[in-house]
């Protein structure tokens, strides 16, 4: 029996609506939830991706902008930016979008954001903050992923994940997450060896490898749950895929997230809801 959809284009509806009710009432107390954006202006799947972004965050009632830094922007102008915005009351949230030009250094960009204004959870102390189980932002992919896991009632606890992926944006800190709901968490990655077999062992696979349809139905147990991470476009194909092959895993998960409309639009909206919380809890500081 085919799996049964991870359908995160109708959660992310249900949240958005949720979020414009949210909105109105902040509205209404004077504080509209603002957005920034700091993107890499040459490179144009980024551009694209932030202003769907923004578009979403217009709809939910939200102010956003975006900065964009090009080959001639500065470290010195980039961190300018960064404090601008930090000391900017009416800003409730900052998305340093990933990757920045070349020539930037985003580590320091990161830092100097801080944990304060850091929508998309991915600085260096909201990051620490996660590890050490502290309250904060946190990164907005994973922070989907669990959603949607929640609201299907995947039940986590004491069941072996394998994240396949390692990095900052989404590996580890998907890793942390699904420790906090009680899961037995392995870390894999391109070069772990053996990695079918240790996929075959997991009740949950979550793919974040950036290979296109590299997890292959035969690396699945009968019944897992599989959360596809990856977005790939691949030449000579009329569609975007992931990082597992759907149709294959398709036939042997119990769910399973479809590409796109899985976990893309719950990236969007956890981004959205972070800074909606932000702008909730200025209410408390001000």
């Amino acid at each position: 029996m085919p799996a049964q959809l991870l359908d995160g284009k109708a959660l992310s509806t249900t949240l958005r609506e949720q979020l414009n009710s949210r909105v109105a009432a902040l509205r209404e107390k004077g504080i509209v939830p603002r957005l920034e954006a700091i993107v890499a202006s040459q490179d144009p799947a980024s551009v694209a991706y932030v202003n769907m972004k923004r578009a979403w965050a217009t709809k939910a009632g939200m102010e956003s902008g975006q900065w964009e830094a090009g080959a001639n922007t500065t470290q010195a102008e980039l961190l300018y930016q960064i404090a601008k915005l930090n000391a900017d009351t009416s800003v409730h949230g900052v998305l340093l979008q990933h990757p920045l030009p070349k020539h930037l250094d985003e580590d320091a960009a990161l830092l100097a954001l801080g944990s304060g204004k850091d929508a998309d959870g991915l600085t260096p102390q909201s990051l620490g903050a996660l590890v050490a189980g502290l309250p904060g932002f946190r990164c907005a992919t994973p922070l989907g992923i669990i959603r949607l896991l929640d609201h299907y009632g995947i039940d986590l606890v004491g069941k072996h994940a394998v994240v396949i992926g390692r990095s900052v944006i989404l590996g580890k800190p998907m890793a942390l997450m699904l420790l906090e709901k009680n899961a037995t968490v392995t870390i894999a990655h391109s070069k772990t060896q053996k990695l079918p077999d240790l996929c075959r062992m997991a009740d949950v696979v979550v793919a974040a490898v950036g290979r296109p349809e590299m997890v292959r139905g035969d690396w699945i147990k009968p019944g897992a749950v599989v959360v596809d991470a990856g977005y790939n476009r691949v030449e000579g194909r009329d569609k975007d895929v992931g990082d597992c092959h759907f149709e294959e895993c398709s036939e042997k998960a119990s769910w399973i997230t479809p590409v796109p409309g899985g976990v893309g639009p719950m990236t969007v909206v956890s981004l959205l809801m972070n800074t909606v919380d932000a702008a909730e809890a200025s209410l408390g500081n001000s």
